[in-house]
C-alpha cells in the first residue's frame, strides 16, 4: 500500500476504449453497442451520472461512427465534466420529447445491437417498440471479454485494491470474535476496508460455525463461539476497482478434522493458481481445484464455481468454471476461491485475486494462506 497511485485515466484512454469497443461490436457482427449508466458506461467514458432516473441515457457506439452519448437536457451539464466527453458527441433530449425516437435515428432502423446487462427493460422496450425489426444481445452474451485484459493501469490499481484488502485482514485477524455476533465482525471489516482506501464495500461475509456451510451468508446474529471456524469474505472498491479475497479463521485450537479440511482447500487453491498460465483454457483451473478436493472425497461438498473475474465490478467474465473454454491472456485478472462445506458443521473457502502474466500468474493478495487461529 505504499508507493505514488497511478495517474488518472485520461480522455484518450477512454476515447481508445470506445474506438476498441466498437471494432469488437463489428468482430462480432453486431451493429452496434446501446450502455446504459452502470459500470459499463464508467469504464467506457468516465461518466456516472448523479442519479439513475426513469429518464433515458445512453451512450451509442456504432462502427465507423463516433460516439454518442443521449443524455436528458438537464443532466446534460454534469455529462459535459465527464473525462471522456471530450471523445464522444453529446445528444440531450427535454422532458416532452421522445428518448427513443433520439436514440433510434442513430441506429441501423434493422440491426442487431449489444446491450448492457443492466439497462431498464422499460428502456429496452421503448427502442424495440420504436425500431420494431431490431435485436438485442446482452453484453456479457455477445462480448463477455470485452473489459477482460486489463491494462497496466488498471493492474496497478487492482493491485491496490487487493493489498488494502490484505491489509484489512491483518488488522481484523487481531479483534476479537469469541462471545461477539457474526455483523459485529462484519461492522469491522467494512470500517478497515474504508480506512484502507475503499469509497464502496460491496460485501462483508462473516460465516461461523454452521453458517460457514452457505457460501454466500453474509452476516446474521450469531454469535461467534470458541471452537467455531469462521470464514471472513470481504471486498468493495478502491478507486473504481474491485478486491474480493478469503481467508477462513478458527477461534481457539482447531481439531485434528478442521485442520485437514483447511489444508485441503489450501491445496486446492495453490493448484487452481498453479493451473494460470496464458493459452489454458478458464475451465482448466476450475478442474485443477476440484481434482484435489475431489480426490480427498469431498468433491460433493464443492458447490460452486472456482472464480469469476473482477475490475471495476466484483463479479464479471471471465469465469473459472467446467465448459468455459475461453484462453486465459495476460492482463485478466479474476479470483481463485475454492471451498469446501459441511452442512450443519463448518465451511473453509480461501481466496485470491490472480492476474495472469506471461508467465503464469500473479497474486493480488499475500495474506498467509495457513489456518490462523483467534481468540
Amino acid at each position: 500500500m505504499t508507493g505514488n497511485p497511478p495517474p488518472p485515466f485520461t480522455a484518450a484512454d477512454h476515447r481508445a476504449r470506445m474506438e476498441r469497443a466498437a471494432r469488437c461490436a463489428a468482430d462480432a457482427g453486431l451493429a452496434g453497442l446501446l450502455v446504459a449508466p452502470g459500470p459499463d458506461m464508467v469504464w467506457l467514458t468516465g461518466y456516472t451520472p448523479t442519479a439513475v432516473t426513469e429518464r433515458l441515457t445512453v451512450l451509442v457506439l456504432t462502427p465507423g461512427h463516433d460516439p454518442v452519448l443521449v443524455v436528458p437536457t438537464l443532466e446534460a451539464p454534469d455529462a459535459e465534466h465527464a473525462v471522456g466527453a471530450s471523445a464522444l458527441t453529446l445528444r440531450d433530449w427535454t422532458d416532452g420529447k421522445d428518448p427513443y425516437a433520439v436514440t433510434a435515428a442513430l441506429l441501423d432502423g434493422k440491426g442487431r445491437f449489444g446491450i448492457s446487462d443492466n439497462t431498464w427493460a422499460m428502456h429496452l422496450l421503448g427502442l424495440q417498440r420504436t425500431l420494431p425489426d431490431t435485436s438485442y444481445a446482452s453484453l456479457t452474451d455477445a462480448l463477455p471479454m470485452l473489459r477482460a485484459v486489463k491494462d497496466a493501469t488498471e493492474l496497478e490499481l487492482l493491485a491496490a485494491a487487493g493489498a488494502a484488502a490484505d491489509a484489512t485482514f491483518e488488522e481484523i485477524r487481531k479483534v476479537p470474535f469469541a462471545g461477539r455476533r457474526e455483523s459485529d465482525v462484519g461492522h469491522d471489516l467494512a470500517a478497515l476496508l474504508r480506512r484502507f482506501g475503499h469509497s464502496q464495500v460491496d460485501f462483508t461475509i462473516v460465516g461461523s460455525g454452521p453458517n460457514g456451510a452457505n457460501p454466500h451468508h453474509e452476516v446474521g446474529d450469531r454469535v461467534i463461539q470458541d471452537g467455531d471456524m469462521v470464514v471472513l469474505d470481504f471486498g468493495g472498491l478502491k478507486d473504481g476497482y474491485g478486491s474480493d479475497t478469503t481467508r477462513t479463521v478458527h477461534v481457539g485450537e482447531p481439531t485434528e478434522e478442521e485442520r485437514r479440511v483447511h489444508d485441503i482447500v489450501r491445496a486446492a487453491q495453490e493448484a487452481g493458481f498453479a493451473a494460470v498460465r496464458p493459452g489454458v483454457a478458464c475451465q482448466e483451473v476450475d478442474r485443477a481445484a476440484r481434482a484435489v478436493i475431489t480426490d480427498a472425497g469431498y468433491g460433493a461438498y464443492f458447490i460452486h464455481r472456482t472464480g469469476h473475474g473482477i475490475g471495476v465490478t466484483t463479479h464479471e467474465p471471465p469465469y473459472m468454471i467446467e465448459g468455459e473454454e475461453q484462453p486465459l491472456v495476460p492482463g485478466m485478472c479474476f479470483s481463485v476461491e475454492p471451498g469446501i462445506y459441511l452442512p450443519g458443521r463448518f465451511g473453509v473457502r480461501i481466496e485470491d485475486i490472480v492476474t495472469v502474466t506471461e508467465e503464469g500468474g500473479r497474486r493480488f493478495n499475500n495474506t498467509t494462506r495457513e489456518l490462523v487461529v483467534v481468540g
